[in-house]
């Protein structure tokens, strides 16, 4: 039986596209290939951390990735029991998605607000734009468009968020992707599932600590809502200037900041081990 629980976002978080490395060859590992091309990486430094802190403690990745998406990645360490993908949509148990809480999610969905038909319809007109590359649905439960950000108007996502709130979906903005996501998807949602089910199974202790972190604002609501967090100092959160008293932010942006972020994570379940968990 364990002390703490961690959740963590990845893109941005833990792993990152070259671009956030420095000049130096080598200075990254791959741990994502899609179509033939790696994109993803983890410093060594941050791939032996993770690897390290997985063995001795439930890690659970969160992330806005699709099932698809979340499988290319080849983190370090032991696979997760579970993961939490498509924005808190989907539960992986040992790979597989879990049916009841799909069909949960589903349900929560039709209750919330306007259907994912009615936000694609919406968007219709501005998909043939110039500074649209992509659009895509992810599982029927969410959509998100891929721009050419020199070309994004500077009113769109603004305008677009005052359409989404008042239907029960939210806007985020993550580099060249803008989402739409229904308000009651949320990654805390499903982390406090998977709390839920190692408690019961006697695998976590009822007082264990929740520690999380993320760049984004779809992880704004697990960051609060944990015992502690931690944010990178980049990202659309720190874009936003949001902090939180239970949330820290790193000293360093870009692919360092994983390190940073791992080392924090280990240091605070180290503690609550030998301390006391969560106050009752």
């Amino acid at each position: 039986m364990t002390a703490a629980l961690i959740a963590s976002d990845l893109d941005r978080t833990l792993i990152y596209s070259r671009k956030f490395f420095p000049a130096v060859p080598g200075a990254e590992l791959c741990v994502e290939v899609h179509d033939g091309r790696p994109i993803s990486y983890m410093t060594e430094a941050a791939m032996a951390a993770l690897a390290d802190l997985a063995a001795r403690y439930p890690v659970v990745p969160a992330t806005t990735r699709t099932i698809a998406q979340y499988r290319r990645v080849r983190l370090p360490g032991p696979p997760p029991r579970y993961a939490v993908t498509s924005n808190g949509g989907r539960i992986l148990v040992d790979g597989a998605a879990d049916r009841d809480w799909s069909e949960q999610t589903a349900e929560a969905i039709r209750a919330g607000g306007v259907g994912i038909d009615e936000v694609v319809e919406a968007l219709a007109p501005t998909l043939p734009q110039p500074w649209v590359r992509n659009f895509k649905v992810a599982e029927g439960l969410f959509c998100y468009l891929v721009v050419r950000q020199e070309l994004l108007p500077g009113d769109f996502v603004a305008g677009w968020t005052d359409w989404c709130a008042p239907r029960g979906w939210r806007v985020s903005r993550q580099g060249r992707k803008i989402y739409a996501v229904p308000s009651v998807l949320c990654k805390s949602r499903a982390v406090a599932e998977v709390r839920r089910r190692l408690v019961a199974a006697g695998e976590l202790a009822r007082d264990a600590v929740l520690l999380a972190a993320g760049d984004g604002a779809l992880d704004a609501e697990l960051l609060a809502g944990a015992d502690a967090a931690i944010r990178p100092a980049h990202g659309e959160l720190e874009e936003l200037a949001w902090h939180r008293d239970s949330v820290t932010v790193t000293s360093r942006a870009g692919a360092a900041a994983a390190e940073q972020i791992l080392a924090w994570l280990t240091d605070r379940a180290q503690t609550a081990r030998s301390g006391c968990g969560r106050p009752r």
